[in-house]
């Protein structure tokens, strides 16, 4: 099972909208060590677990200061989250100081942290000053440490023949996983071994499943195990383990800055790699096809159902999925659709590349194959079309008045669900007024939106 953090996916949108910004010429500075703004000292960082993570800037203002931002990185964010902080006054010798809360968002063990400070001058002028790092560890225990030529197992209750059975498990995890995928692990692999349930949740954050065992951070490239010493050889730790370091490697299969692949195929190939189809997975399967209960794979491309059953049937779907894709096209083209995501294609392109057919035609197959069809869709419908303004009638896209609406009022049929006009009608209506209104009103609500912009700030990360 993996793991998508808030923490993250605010550090992602906030590079996205610095990207974006960069591209329109807002704010891009080159970074150096001191500027007319002001100089840098020797910016330090700290970390408490359980507390947060300090980082501190030492600096002397040459003049007015207009604004100051520090500018914080994670593993595999595409560029920084710029949060704002209080602008010293000219132009005494001062202290920056931010602190990421663990009351604000949770903080994973094991990410490291890195910041610079942005100062931009009463002039507009904006330098950028040296970065300061941090790990942030979970320094509750006293861990043990045992490597392999890419995991490295970490453990706090058990023998050293303990790690280094969990070390055994895990690279051989990765190493089936790697083959099978074409690819090849270089990069270490973290692997945490906690003993204590409540240890290992509060390790996860708040919002962690009861049911989960391990854990799979791939920005990170860590994994977090609930395992006792004397459950080291049980029979589910051959089949966790291996499964969460195969979404690691997966996600070094398809790793780009646009698109991730839908998630029944992560769980479905982790769920493939480390124990198969079992006969407990086709037996949910086969009662959900007799019961007209099978989830389509769009309803399996983001988060899991989170009852029991539903939850499971999620897991058997995907693993059934891959399973058919092989037995009918081959690992290969399992591989060569799994390697496409890198390029940031969609889901139909990759499929396409893969197997010769997009997503649909791929999930009629395999649906068929289990003697069931797509189910019917349910759930939120398009609204049904809203009426015309008086006097619209027999113009190009009106249609006959729709039911339901009040008398003398036209309707039309290919109205969007909204109910809202699109741009051919307002050129299509011969009322000059109307074109004039509605531009007039698309101006104002550009101008508006640029003011929010522009007033917008960051806010703090993990909020």
């Amino acid at each position: 099972m993996t793991s998508v953090r808030g923490l993250d996916r605010a550090i992602r949108l906030a590079a996205a909208l610095a990207l974006v910004g960069g591209l329109l010429g807002f704010g891009a500075v080159a970074p150096v060590a001191a500027a007319d703004g002001g100089t840098f000292g020797s910016p330090t960082a700290s970390a408490t677990y359980g507390t947060g993570v300090t980082f501190e800037q030492p600096f002397t203002p040459a003049g007015a200061i207009k604004r100051v931002e520090v500018l914080i990185t994670t593993p595999g964010s595409i560029g920084p989250l710029a949060v704002e902080v209080t602008a010293p006054s000219c132009c005494a010798e001062t202290t920056l100081r931010h602190t990421l809360a663990e009351t604000d968002g949770h903080l994973v063990p094991n990410t490291r942290f890195t910041a610079r400070w942005r100062v931009t001058s009463s002039d507009g002028t904006a330098t950028v000053g040296p970065e300061a790092s941090i790990l942030y560890a979970d320094t509750r225990f006293d861990w043990k440490t045992v490597s392999g030529p890419v995991v490295r197992v970490h453990w706090y209750e058990g023998t050293t023949d303990f790690g280094k059975r969990a070390l055994a498990i895990g690279e051989k995890g990765i190493d089936n996983a790697a083959k099978l995928l074409g690819v090849t692990e270089t990069d270490p692999v973290d692997f945490y071994i906690y003993a204590d349930q409540d240890a290992f949740y509060n390790a996860l954050g708040p919002g962690t499943r009861e049911n989960v065992g391990g854990e799979a951070h791939a920005d990170i490239r860590t994994m977090f195990a609930l395992i006792t010493p004397d459950e080291i050889d049980a029979s589910w730790v051959s089949t966790v383990v291996p499964h969460e370091l195969t979404h690691l490697v997966f996600n070094t299969a398809v790793k780009n800055p646009y698109h991730f692949p839908p998630r029944w195929l992560n769980e479905g190939l982790a769920v493939y790699l480390s124990e198969g189809y079992t006969d407990a997975w086709r037996a949910s399967v086969a009662n959900a096809v007799r019961a007209d209960g099978i989830i389509p794979l769009a309803g399996l491309a983001g988060q899991f159902p989170t009852t029991r059953d539903q939850f499971f049937l999620a897991y058997g779907e995907s693993v059934s999925a891959v399973d058919y894709l092989v037995r009918k096209h081959g690992s290969d083209a399992l591989v060569k659709l799994v390697r496409s995501y890198a390029g940031g294609v969609t889901d139909d392109e990759a499929f396409q590349k893969g197997i010769g057919q997009d997503v649909a035609a791929f999930q009629a197959d395999w649906l068929a194959d289990l003697g069931t069809k797509v189910p019917a869709a349910v759930g939120p419908q398009p609204a049904p079309a809203g009426p015309l303004p008086a006097g619209w009638a027999g113009q190009p896209g009106a249609a006959a008045a729709s039911p339901g609406a009040p008398p003398g009022v036209p309707g039309r049929t290919s109205a969007p669900a909204t109910g809202s006009l699109d741009t051919v009608d307002l050129l299509t209506t011969g009322d000059p007024s109307v074109v004039i209104g509605a531009l007039a009103s698309a101006v104002v609500i550009l101008v508006v939106a640029v003011a929010l912009w522009r007033r917008r700030r960051p806010t703090r990360l993990g909020s």
